[in-house]
């Protein structure tokens, strides 16, 4: 039997009808039921919102699915924890836990990015998006730098995923790694970039299973079986480092052969875009070769989402995309520093989002996978900026044969 739906009226209570919204179903809006029509005229006022916030599409057109996000469930009595979004249609398992914690704070003497305060990277919004920065040495020395502490950063966070702990608590370690960052004589610390990006409010992403990427550290516990990616950007002495990892949790997710599937493509994609990067390749033959090893592999590659440049600014010119037939413009020239990061999925490659306006999920709950190198263009070939180092959590692992033909 079909599970019983609730009412989306204010205080109403009643379990709903067959009647939905008409103008929700237009916008292809799912499980907005009434329990009558008098109910639906009573709460049309406040419900018509909601058809506001679904007009904005994402990059590949797919429109971003709100609920009202004022509608709330109630905090357990026991833990104080809740689901901000109970009505909203979850594609996946996964699903929030809040409240948030606090955002972190930050020691007076730390350089910050513009967005500190005000949410704003209005730097980066005045950036003629042609014009790609060639970095001098000095520029590189700085860029390898604060390559080396993002790749601290990770590690440090990484060796704390295990089941049983919440994506709050890796936050917590992330921030923390970042502030204790002390560097040389002058002792500098490294602020987190993501921290109040666009009002982001947690000091990196973490996305598991469905998640495709910016998931916001809540108090949900990791499960034996997730999987998890950790997205670690850091700023310091003026530049930017971009770098991430998606990880087992626990030893049912290395024994799950799809989500090792998905994991070790996505790792393997990444690893073979790289070895083309040298003076001369056109940036969109990164997504070739990507596109068709995920294709070998039955995983399919997110188009929304791409690589970019990276230097002073967090996300500045160029834009990598990750799959083939782009007509994306540029070559790759000596002081180029930039991101590859591509993101596969078992299933289809589309998006909606969560009504954080943040968390990206796959529209049918399948997994997900991403890993990021920040990297620098040499005379004759490539410097991985943020490669893993001898004893970096995680790490590849065999993919099992399956009875489909998909085997390491």
């Amino acid at each position: 039997m079909p599970s019983k739906r609730k009412c989306l009226g204010v205080d109403c209570h009643n379990e709903a009808e067959a009647l939905q919204c008409p103008t929700c179903l237009k916008l292809g809006m799912k499980d907005s039921y009434f329990c009558s029509q008098d109910c639906f005229k009573k709460n049309w006022a406040e419900h018509k919102t909601v058809h506001k916030t679904a007009q904005g599409k994402t990059q590949n057109g797919d429109l971003r699915l709100m609920i009202h996000s004022k509608i709330v469930t109630e905090p357990d009595p026991a833990t104080g924890l809740y689901n901000p979004f109970p009505t909203y249609s979850f594609t996946g398992s996964v699903r929030p836990v809040y409240p948030l914690s606090p955002m972190r704070t930050l020691p007076t003497s730390i350089k910050r990015p513009d967005w500190s305060e005000t949410g704003i990277p209005k730097g980066e919004r005045r950036l003629h998006r042609s014009k790609i920065d060639i970095l001098d040495a000095k520029g590189q020395e700085a860029m390898r730098k604060v390559c080396r502490l993002a790749r601290e950063v990770l590690d440090i966070t990484a060796a704390e995923v295990r089941p049983g702990i919440t994506t709050d608590y890796l936050d917590e370690v992330c921030h923390k790694a970042c502030i204790e960052r002390n560097v040389g004589a002058t002792c500098t610390l490294a602020y987190p970039s993501p921290l109040n990006y666009n009002h982001f409010p947690k000091s990196l992403c973490t996305s598991p299973n469905e998640v495709v990427c910016h998931g916001i550290p809540d108090q949900r516990i990791l499960l034996d079986g997730d999987i998890l990616n950790l997205d670690i950007s850091i700023y310091h002495g003026g530049y930017h480092a971009d770098v991430n990892e998606t990880y087992y949790v626990g030893d049912r997710a290395k024994a799950d052969p799809d989500s090792v599937r998905v994991v070790e493509t996505t790792r393997e994609c990444l690893d073979m875009a790289i070895e083309l990067v040298k003076p001369g390749t056109l940036l969109r033959d990164f997504g070739k070769v990507i596109e068709k090893h995920a294709k070998s592999r039955n995983c399919s590659v997110h188009t929304t989402w791409g690589g970019h440049g990276i230097n002073t600014e967090f996300h500045p010119p160029p834009w990598i995309p990750h799959y083939a037939n782009s007509k994306v413009p540029g070559v790759c020239k000596p002081g180029m520093t930039f991101t590859i990061e591509p993101i596969l999925t078992l299933g289809k490659p589309r998006e909606i989002y969560w009504p954080d306006d943040w968390t990206n999920v796959t529209v049918d709950g399948k997994r997900t996978a991403q890993f990021e190198h920040t990297l620098l263009v040499t005379e004759t070939g490539v410097e991985v900026l943020t490669a893993r180092l001898e004893d970096s959590p995680g790490g590849p692992i065999p993919i099992p044969t399956t009875d489909n033909g998909n085997s390491a």
